[in-house]
């Protein structure tokens, strides 16, 4: 140790990071589950919440002019969606949560949001209730389980909200 009891280390501590946990935001309601538990677990711990809505690719292209209506219905549909989502981080967390809106395909805008994203923590998902397919999305992570950098947490589609709150 050195005069000043240090052990060699040299400055503060960088303060630690705020844990974020990001929720991929979609129209099943199992969703509302991941997003329950993200919130009481960023309450819990000083987090924050994170969301993401993927607006996947129009595939209607006879008619450019209407693909392009289509387009920006669904741009203001996303944009109504997480001002409602976030209403709730809100007033679940006392936080409002960092907002992302991408287009393409979700699994991978998903995966690209992580990469690029260092203060992204913790991943939330939640699980097809009632079937033995997790959904898409889980199914897609899990055979791409080595591009993923970050915990994920698979929350039960079945789970009610006092189950949530009960292990959070």
């Amino acid at each position: 140790m050195d005069e000043e009891g240090t052990a060699g280390r040299r400055g503060p501590r960088p303060p630690q990071q705020q844990r974020v946990f990001l929720v991929l935001v979609d129209d099943s309601e199992e969703m509302a589950n991941a997003l329950r538990f993200a919130c009481r677990r960023a309450r819990h711990t000083n987090g924050r919440v994170a969301l993401l809505y993927v607006i996947e690719p129009v595939e209607f292209q006879h008619w450019l002019g209407v693909g392009r209506l289509m387009e920006e219905d669904a741009r203001a549909a996303a944009e109504q969606r997480m001002q409602t989502l976030a209403a709730r981080v809100f007033e679940q967390t006392g936080t409002m949560p960092a907002i992302y809106i991408r287009e393409g395909s979700r699994a991978e805008e998903l995966l690209a949001l992580i990469e690029e994203e260092p203060s992204i923590s913790l991943l939330v998902l939640a699980t097809a209730s009632g079937t033995s397919n997790p959904g898409p999305v889980v199914s897609y992570l899990l055979g791409n389980l080595r591009r993923l950098k970050i915990p994920v947490t698979l929350v039960p589609g079945e789970l009610t909200a006092e189950e949530i709150d009960a292990v959070t």
